[in-house]
């Protein structure tokens, strides 16, 4: 048989082949070691070159290579090929994807910076102190002199005699009151701190936001009609609200606000103690007393103060009735706030 027609059958018989592999009935590596291979079908030809001319074994030797080089090539094909449909059958794309964890704002941080947009349409900016901060800042500048029986309702962490870590942001206000002359009109957001056991409903670290306006002719008006709107921008337009006589000693007179918060459910007779309304604020207007640390003149300034406790406010806006919650850290609790 010539050379050319053992080529030709070679070709035709790996062509056969080569539908095998397409069927799955045999694996392209043994059809590689069959033709290909140290000892394959492509080597027996090449003796044969021996038996004929000289001036023929070019065009003979360029068949064979030819041969080789497609076989080679429909090999690296149909291998590419199988490869992409190993691919496709191994992944479901009807399955989800894998899910990225990405961080979330914080309940609290939330609220605090649903309260500052609240303040800051109506003139609010928001201000800020330091979290350790002296005596004098946190209770004398506020009119709570040493002694005062105001000090016991603050279980204080002190660090020495004179330094402490805050229990209100109140002296945020005084530190920004020395340095700058009326008119103010101030938020002070930020963390406070008071010795206090931790349970559902307390904690020794908390956040409040305390507001400050003070101007000529400022009346407590003024300050419901504030608080008013605050509490409408927060719960909704139709809420209720009162305010209760209290004692604050850098306000006088002073008031506690509360909301109508309802008697819907059970959750709501405990947490409103059975009488549908709910303190959510502190507020008053400015002593003179506190004016004379900043030396401000009580005859020509008036103002008024406030001071909102922000986990209160998150346990009532998201449902949550144990503060604990909020410093943990468990990722299930976070995830719920996205």
């Amino acid at each position: 048989m010539a050379i050319t027609d053992q080529i030709n059958e070679l070709k035709s018989n790996f062509i056969s082949d080569l539908k095998l592999v397409d069927s799955k009935s045999i694996d392209s590596e043994s059809i590689y070691n069959k033709y290909l291979g140290r000892k394959g079908l492509i080597n027996t030809i090449y003796p044969l070159l021996s038996k004929v001319s000289k001036s023929d074994k070019p065009k003979y030797g360029s068949q064979i290579n030819d041969l080789k080089i497609f076989i080679s090539d429909k090999l690296n094909f149909n291998k590419n090929k199988i490869s992409e449909e190993d691919k496709t059958f191994t992944i479901d794309t009807s399955l989800p994807g894998n899910e990225r964890s990405i961080g979330s704002i914080h309940p609290i941080t939330a609220i605090i910076n649903e309260i500052k947009l609240i303040f800051e349409k109506i003139g609010f900016s928001s201000i800020y102190g330091p979290e350790v901060d002296s005596d004098y800042y946190n209770f004398e500048a506020l009119n709570i002199p040493e002694h005062h029986p105001a000090r016991d309702m603050q279980d204080t962490f002190y660090i020495d005699k004179n330094i402490l870590l805050r229990t209100h942001t109140s002296g945020s206000q005084i530190h920004f009151m020395e340095k700058h002359n009326p008119p103010i009109r101030i938020i002070s957001p930020g963390k406070v701190y008071r010795n206090e056991d931790i349970s559902v409903r307390s904690h020794c670290l908390f956040h409040q936001v305390e507001g400050l306006y003070i101007d000529k002719n400022v009346t407590f008006s003024d300050l419901k009609g504030t608080l008013n709107y605050f509490a409408e921008e927060l719960f909704g337009k139709k809420i209720k609200t009162r305010f209760r006589p209290s004692f604050f000693p850098f306000t006088e007179p002073s008031a506690e606000m509360d909301v109508y918060w309802g008697l819907n459910n059970e959750s709501d007779y405990r947490i409103t103690k059975g009488t549908g309304w709910l303190e959510i604020l502190g507020c008053g207007m400015v002593d003179p007393e506190v004016f004379k640390s900043v030396k401000y003149d009580s005859k020509i300034w008036t103002g008024y103060a406030f001071g909102i406790g922000i986990e209160r406010m998150a346990m009532l806006l998201y449902g949550i009735e144990d503060i604990r919650a909020f410093y943990e850290g468990d990722i299930r609790f976070l995830r719920q706030f996205k």
